[in-house]
């Protein structure tokens, strides 16, 4: 436990600098090894590519045990702290939940407000409420994880391909649930999909927590984003996602050097 409570720390430590956390979310050992190699202090998970690997769709479609063994296996891989992509939380009691986080040596979760039941967002209180729970119950224990409340209200107009000017208007929905998630407990926040400049201008300052932000492709820089006082910066399931798709690449250009020659076969 000296162990895990010393990651918690180093982790929650790492949001209060000048430069932000940039965290690349792996989704097995391999990958949260190759994060330690390139110089990165934490490995995120990304749930997205885990249950990918695992042979489920994302949003809490893979179950919950098999989700949390692989993040326990990916915490075992490495030696630097490791936050570990929770979904909505599977649907566990908080206490479970936070027992189990810690048998796996996360130093960190991610635990985001859609209900997977209804594709809905929960109200903003009961979310607050199931996080403050979180918070209680890691208290109870002794065990400082650090928590990253995710706001998906920016979510559905990004995969609907919406401009990136229209996320003005969810800012103040955004900034009732962060408030609300900080007061509860979480230590960061993360609207996830949130890239307009004059939208993350208006929400940072006034979030009253450490802001994650998604290292989305229309996203401010890193440099812009840290002078906007971004305190996190993840990957998400982009990597992933550009993963396989050099796989895929790959493999065509070998299908193409080994297939027969037109007419070879008669």
């Amino acid at each position: 436990m000296h162990r895990l409570a010393a990651h918690c720390q180093e982790l929650r430590s790492l949001h209060h600098r000048d430069r932000p956390l940039v965290l690349p979310n792996a989704w097995d050992a391999a990958t949260a090894r190759a994060v330690v190699a390139a110089g990165f202090p934490v490995v995120a998970t990304t749930s997205g590519g885990v249950a990918a690997a695992l042979g489920y769709e994302d949003h809490e479609h893979a179950p919950a045990d098999e989700m949390l063994d692989a993040a326990g296996r990916i915490a075992g891989a490495v030696g630097v702290p490791v936050t570990v992509d929770a979904e909505a939380g599977y649907g566990l009691p908080a206490e479970e939940l936070v027992a189990t986080l810690e048998s796996i040596g996360a130093a960190g979760c991610n635990l985001e407000d859609t209900d997977h039941a209804t594709g809905a967002p929960r109200p903003a209180a009961e979310h607050a409420a199931y996080l403050r729970a979180v918070r209680e119950a890691a208290s109870a224990r002794g065990y400082p994880l650090v928590v990253n409340a995710r706001i998906d209200v920016f979510l559905p107009g990004v995969l609907a391909g919406e401009p990136a000017g229209t996320q003005a208007a969810l800012v103040p929905e955004a900034l009732t649930r962060a408030r609300a998630y900080g007061a509860a407990g979480a230590d960061c926040v993360f609207p996830i999909g949130l890239s307009d400049r004059g939208a993350l201008e208006a929400f940072v300052p006034h979030a009253g927590a450490p802001v994650n932000v998604l290292r989305f492709p229309r996203a401010p820089s890193t440099d812009e984003l840290a002078a906007l006082g971004v305190a996190r910066i993840s990957t998400g399931s982009l990597l992933h996602r550009d993963a396989l798709a050099a796989f895929g690449d790959a493999l065509s250009a070998l299908a193409a050097e080994t297939a027969p020659a037109a007419g070879a076969l008669g």
